[in-house]
């Protein structure tokens, strides 16, 4: 194993950042710095690096640390009464218009897998649009845990529907929906009994003695769980990332009390993520992008635009039932803001291509698209939702990366 394509792939993600922090008029999440460095680096431009063995473990890590902590981001005593229906029936809505409209798509030769298009089409980035509605000031307004609830539904029904329709492993959709129960029943198991485990007095009392010290305990066993669940969904024939974001949602269920007893551990986990394997895997996955193949004709290149107008499409007319809670202008920004996606479609694309569900023109198109969405669609509704004033905090610029 061999360190140099590591060292150039950790450099660009230390950079990414690091040039918007130098540069705050430049308005960009760090992810997209970090995905563009990564094509530049790579063989569609530069050529200086690849992906090889010491790359493609940390970067397998990073992708499942970022659904982990997407579903450490689910609040869910917030998911309950009128927020809870109007974002269930929304995603409902969104997946009925992304499949009429992916076999549009598939009509007009832009979608070889309708279903799979349908899918990463319903996907919003719960990492990108908390942050956006934190530096608003919305997080706690009823609009904000509105917003919230559909991205967390949109984020975990995404990742359930490509995990049973498309895992690589698992044959059969009746198959797979038992192993899905299974997992569930799995994960409510483990749940009980860490949950059990926090109310034994002297357990705690090592947890809180240990926490802070070079065993850094609560941090450990964050890291068990999350391994844990990957290996149990791989085990079964299901997406990696499944089991990863149970997990994250598993540790939000059973941990109560952090902010008596360990304020500190949510930021350990994040630095973690974010600071060392989440952007490996944005970095690796610019990389992996094939530049060529989105540029190799004029039609393949339309397709970009075709592709972010059905994600606009896909997540921003559901969001008409919200108009009469929230009011108009409020719905466009929650339009806007549902229909910001990127992480979800770089592991879903990875996933539809290994598969030869996608092809690579189409894969690199609906990157595109996502990268154009986590730019162009926070900045507009937070101009839509300041009554035209563009105000972007450098929180939105650098948290990104979710």
């Amino acid at each position: 194993m061999h360190f140099t394509n590591l060292l150039i792939v950790v450099a660009a993600a230390f950079v990414a950042p690091l040039a918007l922090g130098l540069v705050p008029a430049l308005k960009l999440p760090s992810v997209v710095l970090e995905i563009v460095a990564g094509i530049v680096l790579g063989p569609s431009v530069l050529g200086w690096v690849e992906v090889d063995q010491a790359v493609e473990v940390l970067a397998t890590i990073g992708l499942a640390f970022l659904l982990f902590l997407a579903g450490l981001e689910i609040e869910f005593h917030k998911l309950r009464g009128r927020p809870l229906a109007l974002a269930s029936l929304g995603y409902a809505l969104s997946f009925v218009v992304a499949i009429v409209g992916s076999f549009l798509l598939d009509a007009a030769g832009l979608a070889q897998s309708p279903l799979l298009v349908a899918i990463i089409l319903t996907a919003t980035s719960l990492g990108i649009v908390v942050p956006v509605l934190k530096d608003a000031g919305e997080i706690e307004s009823g609009f904000g845990q509105l917003v919230v609830a559909a991205a967390s539904i949109a984020d975990f029904g995404a990742i359930v529907l490509l995990s049973l329709f498309f895992s690589r492993e698992a044959t059969g959709t009746g198959t797979k929906l038992l192993l899905l129960g299974s997992l569930a029943v799995l994960a409510v198991a483990i749940g009980v009994v860490v949950a059990g485990a926090e109310r034994w007095s002297r357990l705690t009392a090592v947890f809180s003695r240990l926490q802070d010290t070079t065993a850094q305990i609560r941090v450990r066993g964050a890291f068990v769980l999350l391994v844990g669940f990957a290996a149990i969904a791989e085990h079964l024939g299901l997406e990696v990332i499944l089991g990863a974001f149970i997990a994250g949602a598993v540790l939000t269920i059973v941990d109560r009390d952090r902010a008596m007893t360990h304020p500190q551990f949510r930021l350990k986990l994040e630095a973690a993520g974010y600071g060392i394997f989440v952007p490996v895997f944005f970095v690796t996955s610019g990389v992996r992008f094939d530049l060529n193949a989105l540029t190799s004709s004029a039609s393949t290149l339309a397709r970009v635009p075709i592709f972010l107008g059905a994600l606009l499409l896909v997540r921003g007319v559901p969001a008409m039932l919200y108009r009469s809670t929230v009011g108009t202008r409020r719905t466009v920004v929650a339009a806007l803001l549902q229909a910001t996606s990127l992480p979800f479609i770089v592991a879903a694309t990875q996933i539809g291509m290994q598969l030869g569900k996608l092809s690579e023109a189409n894969g690199a198109a609906l990157i595109g698209a996502g990268i154009l969405s986590v730019i162009l669609f926070p900045l507009l509704a937070l101009g839509v939702l300041h009554g035209g004033r563009m105000v972007v905090t450098g929180a939105t610029a650098a948290r990104g990366a979710a």
